[in-house]
């Protein structure tokens, strides 16, 4: 063991200072497209462990890259390939600090698994409604660092509206506690929402303060068969106007994602016999009811029927037990695994206004499918809030080869229509490596300037997370 591991040691103990084939399983994203080196994998225990790693690596000029269940999407979590810095892997990191059910919040550590929490929570009669298809493996401080959405921000917002507080240690070790539980504070800047969403570029989040909210009495999911987007779109003005805030989820999937997923895994189907199976679009609806099953469940079928009699829908399977409910996330949960599957894929995560948002798909599909005849365009995601996972996929006419090559134009164009329909490159997977030259075309001077600016302020050596966001 030479010096600085025996530094690193004497902070984290030598079992949590990982080098060589230990370290390497946290050196490569889930998905295999990012790749580093890192001179160890070090595993703290709690904050003040942190704030002396941190301070050690400032001494030292060491960068720090934070990760926790190494789910992103845009290689957020991994180092680059030039070896010179630490993964700070927060995942012993949780423990559940406080439950204050009388002020609705869990004061927890940022290693604390998603799903983990969402059990906590409902042993305790309790909700906390961010909801992914990674949940079982991503963890909260990662959520905060890229502020996840999810399938239910329509009703409860994303990571930055479900949270009230955060503790932070800075890059010279020193630990800022704002972990308040206040709904209400207007004593100066909003620290707390600089760091959620900065990706581990600005310090390192090692606790929070979340909220929770009541059980819904019932809860109706249902998945309707949509003969276009524009009908998604009418649909979606139906339900917000008919269940109002009871409205939790609004998802949409387009046939090839679904037809990949019954490819994949031959034990999910799609609810539907012919014709309604073949449509070009699928929707799954949630509603959160606060009387009681039967009142939700009448709603629900109020509602469908107005749809079906509207040509909105083509065909509705309504959920009638837990069970099938769950079968219905199943199926879109399982979209990114079954991309996986089926090959190479390109994965963008972008947000445009609601109302644009068919003129935008077409458009775009045509463009690509001009531009490369045999791609296959991957459309799902949240309407509801104008987040689309516009991927793209290959076919016999466009295999993985195809893809590699296409994808650097397939990204620009994609960027170039999204910036044309006024919306945004990253709705929820952050900027990571992969989106960071995008980001200095797509955001103005005087954006990147006041980021830069806020950079160089909290982060002077540059140590946190470097390659990401910035170039």
């Amino acid at each position: 063991m030479n010096e600085w591991q025996k530094s690193l040691a004497q902070i984290v103990g030598a079992n949590h200072v990982l080098t060589d084939a230990d370290a390497k399983p946290f050196l490569t994203d889930w998905r295999g497209k990012f790749s580093g080196q890192a001179k160890a994998v070090v595993r703290p225990k709690n904050t003040q462990e942190v704030a002396a790693v941190v301070k050690w690596c400032y001494s030292h000029q060491i960068p720090i890259i934070p990760q926790g269940g190494n789910t992103s999407l845009v290689g957020g979590a991994v180092p680059n390939q030039s070896g010179d810095g630490i993964v700070l892997l927060m995942t012993r990191m949780n423990q559940i600090d406080e439950t204050d059910l009388d002020n609705d919040t869990i004061t927890l550590g940022a290693g604390c698994v998603l799903q983990d929490v969402q059990e906590h929570a409902f042993k305790n009669n309790r909700l906390f409604p961010l909801s992914l298809g990674a949940e079982g493996s991503c963890t909260i401080g990662g959520n905060l660092a890229t502020n996840a959405g999810g399938t239910q921000v329509i009703r409860y917002g994303n990571m930055r509206s479900l949270t009230l507080g955060l503790e932070v240690v800075g890059a010279n070790g020193a630990i800022w506690d704002g972990l308040r539980g206040l709904r209400k504070d207007n004593t100066g800047y909003a620290l707390r929402d600089l760091f959620i969403g900065s990706e581990g570029t600005l310090g390192i989040i090692t606790k929070a303060t979340i909220q929770l909210f009541p059980l819904p009495a019932a809860q109706c999911t249902a998945m309707v068969a949509i003969a276009s987007i524009e009908d998604a779109l009418q649909l979606l003005k139906l339900v917000k106007r008919g269940f109002g805030p009871a409205l939790t989820g609004f998802e949409i999937m387009s046939k090839q994602t679904l037809q990949m997923v019954e490819q994949a895994f031959t034990n999910q189907h799609i609810p539907f016999s012919n014709p309604s199976k073949t449509a070009p679009w699928f929707g799954l609806i949630e509603l959160s009811d606060s009387e009681s099953a039967e009142h939700g469940q009448q709603q629900f079928e109020n509602i469908l029927g107005q749809a079906l009699s509207e040509n909105l829908i083509q065909d509705a399977a309504i959920a009638n037990n837990l069970t099938q409910s769950k079968a219905f996330w199943h199926l879109r949960d399982s979209i990114s695994l079954a991309q996986n599957q089926a090959g190479k894929s390109i994965k963008m995560d972008i947000t445009i206004p609601i109302s644009r948002i068919p003129e935008f798909i077409r458009q775009t599909d045509q463009i690509l499918q001009e531009k490369f005849p045999g791609i296959v365009n991957l459309s799902f995601g949240h309407l509801g809030d104008g987040n689309i996972h516009y991927n793209v996929g290959g076919s016999i006419n466009f295999n993985d080869a195809d893809i590699i090559n296409a994808e650097a134009l397939v990204y620009e164009l994609v960027h170039q229509q999204v910036y044309a329909f006024n919306g945004s490159i990253s709705a929820e997977h952050g900027i990571g490596q992969l989106k960071n030259q995008a980001l200095r075309q797509y955001k103005s001077p005087i954006e990147m300037q006041m980021m830069r600016a806020i950079k160089d302020t909290l982060d002077p050596q540059g140590i946190f997370n470097p390659g990401k966001i910035f170039t």
